[in-house]
């Protein structure tokens, strides 16, 4: 059996099942904000002025992806807010990436409007770190965006993937035999990730951070995640380099208690996040 992107995402989406105790992200099911977000009339403080715009991985819901930091968020004064976005044969985040990337400047200007506010934060993790760069390169985010915080996101594609045979494919294959587009556009090398690079790894404006981990099963190899820019722009974090004993995994990331503390830390500054801030290692 060839080894392929939607396998290695399919079985993340599994054990994080496992973790969570939550069932898999569903078109049949009621699209359910995790604790904390989604409150409509919450507007921003003068101490966080920014509302920060949570966006889940792929397979991945709302839910699913932030029910631990979205109320941490919330507690310390956040208005946040979350999305389910490109659904496809029934599961969330499976779409083309170009599309799901409109969902979210549609969803953003929602906020907007809501908020009474300028700009957003952005938080996401996986594809959702990734293709909120799409939105701020190509389709006019960088002038409402002030941060984009990834975690884990698969920002230059994952390698060692292949296109399955037809006798090889998943179950839930469409008549097409593609089960998840998004899969293919993370594929190192896809046609949408040569598109997306080729304006660069950062556009003028917003600041970047990125949270990895080096036990990345998914995303690979996880320096493939990092992006280039200058300091003032750009913040690159392994995980280990703060906490060396810490061995979260690609689907664990987004619960982590110390990536709570660097996201935290990095939505509390005017750029990207001090390289120097060290978070409590458990």
């Amino acid at each position: 059996m060839k080894f392929r992107l939607s396998a290695v995402l399919a079985t993340a989406a599994i054990a994080a099942t496992s973790l969570t105790g939550l069932a898999p992200a569903s078109a049949d099911a009621l699209d359910v904000s995790p604790p904390g977000a989604n409150d409509w009339s919450c507007k921003p403080s003068a101490e966080h002025p920014y509302p920060v715009v949570l966006v889940p991985g792929t397979f991945e819901s709302m839910l699913k992806n932030w029910s631990t930091l979205s109320p941490v968020l919330k507690e310390q004064g956040y208005c946040v807010f979350a999305l389910n976005y490109g659904t496809t044969n029934g599961i969330d985040a499976t779409g083309p990436v170009a599309d799901s990337a409109g969902e979210l400047a549609t969803f953003v200007n929602e906020v907007l409007k809501a908020t009474g506010t300028r700009k957003v934060d952005v938080v996401g993790h996986s594809q959702g770190g990734m293709m909120p760069r799409y939105y701020l390169g190509f389709l006019g985010g960088a002038k409402k965006v002030n941060h984009l915080v990834g975690i884990a996101p698969s920002n230059h594609g994952t390698e060692g993937v292949s296109t399955p045979a037809p006798d090889d494919l998943p179950v839930g294959t469409d008549d097409s035999g593609v089960l998840c587009q998004a899969c293919a556009d993370q594929e190192a090398g896809s046609p949408f990730l040569a598109e997306l690079n080729s304006i660069g790894d950062t556009v003028t404006g917003p600041a970047y951070t990125v949270i990895t981990t080096k036990y990345d099963e998914v995303v690979t190899p996880y320096q493939s995640q990092f992006l280039s820019g200058p300091a003032k722009h750009v913040t690159n974090i392994l995980l280990q380099d703060k906490c060396p004993l810490n061995l979260i995994e690609h689907d664990q990331a987004p619960i982590d208690p110390a990536v709570h503390q660097l996201v935290s830390h990095a939505l509390s500054k005017p750029g990207p996040a001090n390289p120097s801030y060290q978070p409590r290692c458990l």
